[in-house]
């Protein structure tokens, strides 16, 4: 183990320890339980090169701990809102309580976590908001809580966010600050309160929930309900648990359906139905996927020129420059490192015996013998990866905002550069929404009286920044428009990767590869606030399960500063532009020597 890696171990144990102290919990009740070891790699300490990340991973460590402690769950789950939109704000609010009472238990506590929200609150940085749609209100409300319970100091950017959301936030919660300090210590009383108070505020005018029928009811409840047993069950029989809840969730349903799944495949091969139409019947229907859409009447697929003018367009691609200036000492090295793997792994051919060409250096020994024969030359034949493409697509959501999004771009633009050179097609593709809160789609529900379980509420954006049959030099300033912040809205990765999976499947190339660039999990708080909280992650996983198994496209996902494997088989992650260099060459120059063999 190097020096850095047993540094890295160190740490890890000793935050392991301090949780199990603070917490009071021993969470390795049965060290013989593999499971109950697994857990305790949570800490995913990738890097620890300064104060910053250290104070961070000690500030995480120190609010599990004290959840654990001073959070009742049964309190908790009994005055859980049942508005979704809600339900970020209830949790942070629990979680903010209990670093309260840690902080006034223990003095080392209190300082990480201040150290850590003062780092927090000086990495945002807004470059463009709008009007209110632009600001998430689970935003605005933790800069809200930051400031009013832990003292801390805002730049200007937060006090901008905070502004589009201080006059309901006064309204409602300025009245009770002192009533929650007060009540710290008094869970129910304290939930009871902030429950009560995220109602009355009335979010997206959404008082149909408490209307809603006793299935999607019965649906929430049960998924709360399986969440808290799994967690409370956890060390005595978490291995079974885990298999009960797949029964009942994902793959039961995927079971179901697999079979008519496989007809499908065979009528599209014997050109019955092709791609497009069928992963639009598999996306449509509700009683095999349980996802359906209110309505794709605003729905938008639109190439990136068309979004801004030439002149923003020409000025984000010069931001984007200024960025990669940094690193272009590492771009450089690594495409050539890259291409030189791409490269190597292609298999070589030569034509023998022809009049010129390179010499043929084994047939020297023939002149040699006999003066009078001929020379004979040799060429290589082309073979390069001409019958492979592609996809990247890319997570345009509002939570990539800022460092992660800049290194997506900086990843696009590296892939695409090294690609182009090895003659593979690269196709640049990026999703979000057009609007905030529903946009036109939630309009239209309204507008209809609200229909129960209307399914995805939102309106699409499906962005084309490159296709795979233009070049890099032709579409490059269109990757610079990703850095447009108000372009960065909701992410509903399910109906994108559809999306990319029909054009992907309609190209002729013998090989095709799709990768996926987020920062975790789909998010639509329209959508969820009158569906399942899980409705939307459902279904990306049983997409992602589809392609991974019943068709011909390899699929990767890159991870930006999250782990996405739980949605993705092949799947990595970085937190920056200098961890790509080995992780990029490992996964890419593997992923095009060993190809994927269905079952």
């Amino acid at each position: 183990m190097s020096k850095e890696n047993n540094i890295k171990e160190k740490f890890k144990i000793a935050l392991v320890s301090t949780e199990k102290a603070i917490s009071g919990d021993l969470l390795e009740k049965n060290p013989k339980n593999k499971k109950n070891i697994k857990d305790l790699n949570y800490f995913d300490i990738d890097s620890l090169n300064s104060r910053e990340e250290f104070v961070k991973y000690r500030a995480e460590s120190d609010s599990r701990a004290l959840l654990k402690k001073f959070s009742n769950e049964s309190i908790f789950k009994s005055n859980y809102p049942k508005n979704n939109a809600c339900k970020s704000l209830y949790e942070f609010s629990e979680k903010v309580r209990c670093e309260l009472l840690g902080s006034e238990m223990l003095k080392g506590t209190k300082i990480n976590f201040l150290e850590n929200y003062k780092n927090t609150i000086s990495k945002i940085k807004i470059e463009q908001i709008r009007n209110k749609e632009d600001v998430k209100i689970s935003e605005a409300f933790e800069i809200y809580m930051l400031k009013n319970f832990f003292k801390i100091n805002l730049n200007k950017d937060c006090e901008k966010i905070l502004s589009f959301w201080h006059d309901e936030f006064k309204l409602a919660f300025d009245g009770y600050i002192q009533f929650f300090k007060d009540n710290l210590q008094n869970q129910k009383e304290y939930n009871s309160k902030v429950s009560e108070i995220l109602k009355d505020m009335d979010l997206f005018e959404n008082n149909d929930e408490t209307q809603n029928n006793n299935e999607n009811e019965d649906n929430d409840k049960k998924s709360d309900d399986n969440q808290e047993n799994q967690e409370e069950n956890q060390d005595q029989d978490e291995s079974s648990k885990e298999a009960s809840d797949q029964n009942q969730g994902i793959d039961t349903d995927y079971d179901f359906t697999e079979h008519q799944l496989e007809e499908n495949l065979v009528d599209t091969d014997s050109e019955k139905e092709n791609a497009e139409n069928l992963m639009q019947k598999i996306k449509n229907d509700s009683s095999e996927l349980e996802y359906k859409v209110y309505t794709t009447e605003f729905d938008e697929v639109a190439k990136a020129e068309n979004l801004e003018g030439l002149d923003e367009i020409v000025k984000l691609r010069k931001n984007l420059d200024q960025q990669l200036v940094s690193f272009q000492d590492l771009i450089t090295k690594l495409a050539n490192k890259l291409q030189r793997q791409l490269l190597a792994s292609q298999k070589r051919a030569w034509e023998f015996d022809l009049e010129e060409g390179l010499l043929d250096t084994s047939k020297l020994t023939r002149v040699i013998i006999d003066p009078y024969s001929s020379l004979s030359f040799k060429k290589e034949k082309d073979y390069e990866f001409k019958d492979t493409v592609v996809t990247l697509l890319i997570d345009n959501s509002g939570s990539m905002r800022g460092r992660p999004i800049t290194i997506a771009a900086i990843c696009a633009d590296i892939l695409s550069r090294t690609l182009e050179r090895c003659s593979v097609k690269v196709e640049i593709l990026g999703f979000t929404t057009k609007n905030w809160k529903g946009g036109q789609s939630r309009e239209n529900w309204n507008k209809n009286s609200k229909p129960k379980s209307p399914g995805r509420l939102n309106d699409l954006r499906h962005i084309i920044y490159k296709s795979a049959d233009t070049q890099w030099r032709i579409s490059k300033n269109n990757l610079g428009l990703m850095l447009k912040e108000g372009l960065l809205k909701e992410n509903i990765d399910g109906e994108a990767i559809n999306w990319a999976f029909n054009r992907l499947k309609k190209r002729k190339e013998e090989r095709k590869i799709l990768m996926v660039i987020s920062d975790g999990a789909p998010v639509d708080d329209s959508t969820l606030s009158v569906n399942s909280g899980d409705f939307l992650e459902k279904h990306l996983k049983k997409t992602v399960k589809y392609i991974e198994n019943k068709s011909d496209i390899e699929i990767l996902a890159i991870g930006i500063g999250h782990d996405v494997s739980r949605y993705y088989s092949k799947a990595i992650k970085i937190t920056d532009v200098q961890e790509l260099g080995d992780v990029m060459i490992e996964q890419l120059s593997g992923l095009f020597v060993n190809k994927k063999k269905l079952n």
